[in-house]
């Protein structure tokens, strides 16, 4: 889990791998960064959502960028067919 703040208020990314996604909870709502694997050493990035009210924030390039480090430190080979996570491969 990584520590990380919204304005004054601290978050947790937590990565959820048997649901294949890293998460972050605020205000009782989910951000999410969703992957598959492709084999046993190709991670595939599908989906980022970050709710309306929580947009804005930062959370969806904090959320991207845990999961990417995750990846590199498991030294898979990293795809994306989501636009956003793209945007920092």
């Amino acid at each position: 889990m990584n520590q990380n703040a919204v304005g004054e208020k601290p978050f947790t990314i937590e990565h959820q791998s048997s649901a294949e996604r890293f998460v972050i909870v605020v205000q009782g709502q989910e951000a999410v960064l969703e992957y598959r694997m492709l084999g046993a050493e190709q991670v595939e990035f599908t989906r980022t959502f970050v709710p309306e009210s929580l947009r804005g924030l930062g959370l969806a390039e904090a959320i991207v960028r845990a999961g990417l480090a995750w990846a590199k430190e498991q030294a898979y080979t990293i795809s994306s067919s989501c636009w956003y996570v793209s945007k920092f491969i």
